[in-house]
């Protein structure tokens, strides 16, 4: 179990470069880029992996502050897993300190799941990440509902949210940076009550 002061390494996972910017694929990202806004500092370029890192806290300042390391891994998707275990092992952290935050096709747009370990359902983030360190790690999982008709997947997480989905994305985006600010700072279970609806 680790101490109560060991950091979280908080992943958001997505595409480098502006072509994928806005794509649903890249909504850990999103999510990411405002934590980082809201700790007040700017992703840098990390020595131990391909990955650009924060290290800030969240939560009340004094006692129920938490030490954070916010990272977008700056390798495509398919290969977030070997820069997030190199930010791990640079940190001495173990994978249960390891809270990822992604796209999720399997519910409603900006519907939001919070879990403990579990499968990858596909997605090829998780799975390289759970095949470089294994399931036991937290997630936050960012709905973006399925593609419609015969779309391929890849197409449809690969393009940008729709404009009918910009409309509420700022506010989906803010209340899943509240989700893992919560799941740091109260725990898993209070966290899913809270935001698991």
């Amino acid at each position: 179990m680790p101490a109560e002061n060991t950091p979280w390494l908080v992943a958001g996972l997505g595409n480098p470069g502006p072509g994928y910017a806005a794509n649903r694929h890249n909504v850990g990202f999103m999510v990411a880029d405002l934590l980082a806004s809201r700790m007040g500092g700017r992703f840098k370029s990390h020595k131990a992996g391909r990955a650009q890192v924060l290290e800030g806290r969240t939560g009340t300042p004094g006692v129920s502050s938490h030490r954070v390391v916010l990272a977008k891994p700056m390798s495509y998707m398919n290969l977030s897993g070997g820069p997030v275990k190199a930010l791990l092992d640079f940190y001495g952290l173990p994978p249960e300190r390891l809270l990822a935050v992604h796209d999720e096709l399997d519910i409603d747009y900006g519907t939001l799941r919070l879990k403990l370990g579990g499968g990858d359902n596909g997605h090829n983030g998780l799975k390289s990440i759970t095949k470089a360190l294994g399931r036991d790690y937290h997630r936050v999982r960012f709905g973006v509902g399925r593609p419609p008709g015969r779309m391929p997947v890849a197409d449809y997480v690969l393009k940008d949210f729709s404009a009918a989905e910009r409309k509420e994305l700022d506010y989906f985006v803010d209340r899943a940076a509240d989700a893992v600010e919560a799941l740091i700072t109260e725990g898993l279970e209070r966290a899913q009550s809270a935001y698991n609806c």
